[in-house]
């Protein structure tokens, strides 16, 4: 199976076919409104105004798995999220990214690209303290981190990176630019 083989539920619960992305460059997000990333919705919908029209799309899914953050309705959240930063990229329903009821999706995703590692950084130390002292294995296993890893796809359909909250933005852009 390839990516436009998976779909996956928008918040007005209808049944988006990522076929109907096919042939253009996509960012695979997953979300939270109440984190210390959430900033990085700004620079998202920077990337989507600069680089839609050229074939850019950004799938947005809201998760609430990494410390509640993202503790509303579908709803609420689309709301925050056009209120505080202006966001017109599509918006997912809220889905698991690990565990038993991951969205089929991020299973894909995480076969494709796995954990490779955090970027060097104040915030990279502190998520690594956090990591371990749940999972002493962490840094081994593919799944998602936290909020706002994000997957970039070709226009061929192949997953060729993965972001990590903490790396930054601009060289996502620069990712996506290379693409486009």
């Amino acid at each position: 199976m390839g990516i436009y083989d998976y779909s996956v539920i928008n918040a007005a619960g209808e049944e988006v076919s990522l076929s109907d992305y096919e042939g253009r460059v996509m960012i695979i997000v997953n979300t939270a409104t109440g984190c210390g990333f959430t900033p990085q919705y700004e620079q998202l919908e920077e990337m989507y105004e600069k680089y839609h029209d050229q074939g850019l799309e950004i799938i947005d899914v809201p998760c609430n798995q990494f410390g509640g953050q993202a503790p509303g309705t579908d709803e609420e959240i689309h709301e925050f999220c056009t209120l505080h930063y202006n966001t017109a990229f599509p918006q997912m329903k809220k889905s698991d990214v690990n565990g038993e009821n991951e969205l089929p999706l991020y299973t894909y995703l995480k076969s494709q690209k796995g954990f490779e590692g955090l970027p060097k950084g104040k915030h990279s130390a502190l998520l690594k303290l956090m990591f371990a002292k749940n999972d002493r294995d962490w840094d081994k296993k593919p799944d998602i981190k936290w909020n706002f890893t994000k997957f970039v796809v070709n226009r061929a359909g192949e997953v060729v990176a993965r972001f990590e909250p903490t790396a930054d933005m601009a060289e996502l852009e620069k990712c996506v630019a290379s693409l486009i």
